[in-house]
């Protein structure tokens, strides 16, 4: 018996007989979280029998991706907390994700929205932004998501009454979307049978409030965080923690190890879990997999979860997708 097997599988799915469909009744912000957990069973054949690998399908959020968990709880903790009135306008910067996110939640509460976000984001981002009504402000490609932040500062200092600034990588309310949402369900899902969790660094909100709501529930759960293996890199929404602005929700001493992967090995991992898996995922899942199976190899027995933020049919319009 291996460690997982208390986690319901799809064949027991199969054998319920109705769907439990939900019903959302105030808005589509009702279905962002409990997300899907997929084991991987393909490409982990080589794998020990005693090793299993699960993935969090962050894409079932009806803005597409993880961050619509950070997003929501920073726009709800902001109306509580009067900081966000009708009269302001939400701003922040964003390499793609997030930005939809904001847009999506300001479209149902009817907030103007205005994101800052580097120009080389793919053509796919930036057209969901604008379908949501959103404001795009864009900033010099080469400067990254830093020379995003450095332009929404400006702003912000610049017409301090105008705006509520979402300040995504310092807010603590992004990584306690996590802490209070993600953890659990994951613990939840894998019936506390976990042993490894691993998440990609971006803002770090998902890694930091998970890590720190598993590692609440056992201590004995190892958490890696994983990121570019150089300041030049093509993981769209990742950050090089050594040469980038470092959030200030960053916990650097929270992960049991630090990771790094080549664009090219995560761009490759893409490729296999869409023709091995039928799962079709960004550059950040494809890194995030990469060092899970790094890892398994040298395990006798454990169960792996990690993130998959988004799909991978945000990212077409790449050169990496394009091969280009």
């Amino acid at each position: 018996m291996t460690v997982g097997t208390e986690i319901n599988k799809p064949e027991a799915i199969n054998h319920r007989p109705h769907c439990r469909l939900p019903v959302f009744n105030k808005s589509i912000l009702e279905g962002i979280g409990c997300t899907p957990l997929i084991r991987l069973n393909n490409i982990t054949k080589e794998l020990p029998d005693g090793v299993e690998i699960y993935a969090k399908a962050e894409w079932f959020n009806p803005g597409g991706s993880v961050k619509d968990r950070a997003a929501l709880n920073i726009i709800e903790d902001a109306e509580r907390s009067g900081k966000l009135t009708k009269d302001k306008v939400i701003i922040d910067s964003t390499s793609g994700n997030t930005g939809i996110a904001y847009a999506l939640v300001g479209a149902v509460k009817g907030y103007r929205v205005a994101l800052v976000m580097p120009e080389n984001v793919s053509e796919e981002r930036k057209a969901i932004v604008s379908f949501f009504g959103s404001e795009i402000i864009y900033t010099d490609p080469l400067l990254g998501s830093d020379g995003a932040i450095i332009e929404v500062r400006k702003r912000i200092e610049n017409e301090p009454d105008k705006y509520f600034y979402g300040d995504q990588y310092n807010n603590d309310a992004n990584w306690q979307a996590h802490y209070n949402n993600t953890g659990v369900e994951i613990w939840e899902q894998t019936g506390g049978n976990i042993t490894h969790f691993i998440a990609g660094l971006g803002t770090s909100g998902t890694f930091v409030g998970t890590s720190r709501r598993l590692k609440e529930f056992n201590s004995d759960v190892k958490v890696f965080s994983v990121e570019p293996a150089s300041d030049f890199h093509g993981l769209e929404g990742m950050k090089h923690m050594e040469s980038s602005i470092v959030p200030g929700i960053y916990d650097y001493y929270l992960a049991d190890s630090k990771c790094s992967v080549e664009t090219e090995d995560a761009l490759e991992m893409v490729k296999l879990l869409a023709s091995k898996e039928g799962l079709f995922v960004g550059y950040s899942a494809g890194a995030a997999m990469k060092t899970a199976m790094d890892m398994a190899r040298g395990m006798e027995h454990g169960l792996i979860v990690t993130i998959f933020p988004d799909s991978g049919d945000r990212y077409l319009s790449t050169s990496f997708m394009l091969g280009k």
